[in-house]
């Protein structure tokens, strides 16, 4: 990997999500060995990819690169790798570009889409993930409105303009919003000649009410926003299977649609190389201590949706958002400073900042412990919100500008096909 060989302590961190990054943001200027590991060069502010599927961003806008972050630190390195194991007895973390021997070792590699078992949706449904899979999405969306447009076969125009959404949590109610928006503000213009009032989007939930975290007040108003741009939702519904463009449900309701798109779960995105008492196997999530270390071990730590603290507050550990994310990663960090000085670690403890999701223009849905609201005033906090954590100065300023031209205009400028659409498996494997 050529790093070089240091007498201070190398800590190795893998992932460069919310967790990694703020870790490493913390750890400048210390005495240790920094080396940052990801299969990415850049950070993705994950909270706006549903905005990138559906053309209202431009992927530069919620993508940084790792490294600017540690760019005049001779301390911290970077290397643009897949981690393939971690050998915990010669402590050393196995890539596809080599190995390399760490003092201490940070996991925060996040999550992965979860299928719960079922191979063929994964293979025919559309993931939303990544950076390349939300493009994948913008790609198959404008290619399935150019080929309805043309196609004088109203069966096929049907398929190609219905839209079937798996999964009500803030990405999929999120995501149906956008397209909702699209479809009222944006297509009747680029396609005069097409009745797009023909589109269909559906949102389908297996649980009694969308955004099941959410508080029963944030769900109703969200499900009424929802139904009042159209978006037709299917509560206590559960889809059985995906293929040849048919979504069957474990019921008698089934889809024919071109566009299905899985946002119904995640699983952890572990790391070959622990016992069954380190990594519990049913979420993929590593079981930690207070102090966010890997059970059975003490110099190995996992941060975010990757690790799964119990407490009494949480007995089925942190959310799996960004804040619990950030958070363990500054505290970890000053562990590390503590440890130099021989001083007490600090236990973590979570501060809930809440729980906010968008469904359009104008309208969102906000959780602050036992204050709800939705509306306008949602809506400005969550983007105030989004715009404070979002990485760069650059990055903010260009969102700010997309989101003020949208409002103002009520347009989205990058509908573009910049690559055509490409099934699943090869994506993941670019990715």
């Amino acid at each position: 990997m050529n790093i070089p060989d240091t007498k201070e302590p190398r800590i190795i961190i893998i992932g460069g999500g919310f967790g990694g990054m703020n870790l490493i943001k913390n750890l400048k200027r210390t005495g240790y060995q920094v080396v940052l590991i990801d299969k990415r060069n850049f950070h993705t502010f994950q909270p706006l990819l549903y905005q990138v599927s559906t053309s209202g961003l431009e992927p530069e806008s919620i993508a940084y690169p790792l490294r600017k972050i540690i760019r005049k630190q001779k301390n911290m390195h970077f290397r643009l790798a897949e981690v393939n194991r971690i050998d915990t007895n010669l402590q050393k973390v196995r890539t596809d570009i080599g190995d390399l021997h760490y003092d201490h070792l940070i996991i925060a590699t996040g999550t992965r889409t979860n299928f719960f078992g079922n191979k063929t949706i994964e293979e025919n449904a559309i993931w939303m993930k990544s950076l390349p899979q939300a493009l994948n999405i913008r790609s198959l969306m404008f290619e399935n409105l150019e080929k309805a447009n043309r196609t004088e076969d109203p069966a096929q125009r049907k398929e190609l303009l219905r839209f079937v959404i798996a999964g009500a949590g803030p990405t999929g109610v999120e995501l149906s919003g956008a397209l909702a928006e699209l479809k009222s503000n944006v297509l009747q213009a680029d396609y005069p000649d097409m009745d797009t009032s023909e589109i269909e989007i559906h949102l389908i939930e297996g649980a009694d009410r969308v955004l099941p975290p959410f508080s029963k007040q944030s769900s109703e108003k969200a499900q009424k926003f929802l139904e009042d741009m159209g978006v037709t939702i299917h509560l206590e519904t559960f889809v059985g299977n995906y293929e040849n463009n048919l979504v069957t449900t474990k019921g008698d309701l089934s889809f024919n649609t071109a566009t299905f798109i899985w946002s119904a779960g995640v699983t952890g995105a572990s790391i070959d190389g622990f016992e069954a008492t380190s990594l519990l196997p049913k979420l993929n999530r590593y079981k930690v201590d207070v102090y966010n270390r890997v059970a059975g071990f003490q110099n190995i730590y996992a941060i975010g949706d990757i690790a799964l603290m119990e407490s009494e507050e949480y007995p089925k550990g942190h959310p799996q958002l960004a804040q619990p994310a950030i958070q363990q990663g500054k505290n970890l960090a000053k562990n590390f400073k503590k440890m130099l000085r021989g001083e007490k670690l600090n236990p973590f403890k979570y501060f809930d900042k809440g729980s906010m999701a968008t469904i359009g223009r104008n309208k969102a849905v906000v959780d602050m412990g036992k204050i709800h609201f939705g509306g306008f005033f949602a809506w400005f906090i969550w983007m105030f919100i989004h715009l404070w954590f979002l990485v760069g100065f650059r990055n903010r300023m260009v969102t700010f500008f997309n989101w003020t031209y949208s409002y103002i205009n009520y347009d989205k400028a990058a509908r573009l096909i910049v690559r055509p659409f490409k099934q699943n498996k090869i994506i993941a494997e670019e990715d």
